[in-house]
């Protein structure tokens, strides 16, 4: 049976054995991740309506760009449950491993959201589609 989130005006489910980290949204910060066995996590993070999702998204890889300079980005499209995301797949080595990220912010009549999940790419493949099925039950459950 998968573990539910349901605060700050979102809910999404999540596999109950991964760990869920809301330490952020505790302090006030509008922003809960959680965390596969292996290491891999899922996070979502609210912002203003007026926050322009493409900015969010160029702001978020520029971030990633000071920490992996050599960070490969590919701007993404997609449509998940009638909502049209933008952001971009990463691609970067950190202690020698390569891995494999993704960013997805879409702007709703009430939030902005910014989606970012990453995992070694080993640990990736095997659960993208927890990742996919977790932003899925996040863009059902929310009211945009």
């Amino acid at each position: 049976m998968p573990a539910e989130f349901q605060k700050m005006g979102i809910s999404f489910l999540y596999p109950d054995n991964w760990t869920l980290d809301e330490d952020d949204a505790l302090a006030g910060r509008k922003s809960v991740t959680v965390y596969s066995p292996g290491g891999a996590f899922w996070s979502v993070s609210l912002h203003p309506t007026s926050t322009d999702p493409t900015q969010l998204a160029q702001a978020a890889v520029e971030v990633m760009r000071g920490e992996y300079p050599a960070m490969e980005a590919d701007e993404a499209r997609e449509s998940m449950v009638g909502h049209e995301l933008v952001g971009y797949d990463l691609g970067f080595y950190c202690l020698d491993m390569t891995n494999t990220a993704a960013i997805r912010c879409l702007r709703g009549v009430r939030t902005t959201l910014t989606i970012f999940y990453q995992a070694e790419d080993r640990e990736f493949s095997r659960i993208e589609q927890v990742f996919r099925a977790m932003t899925t039950s996040l863009l059902n459950g929310i009211d945009l």
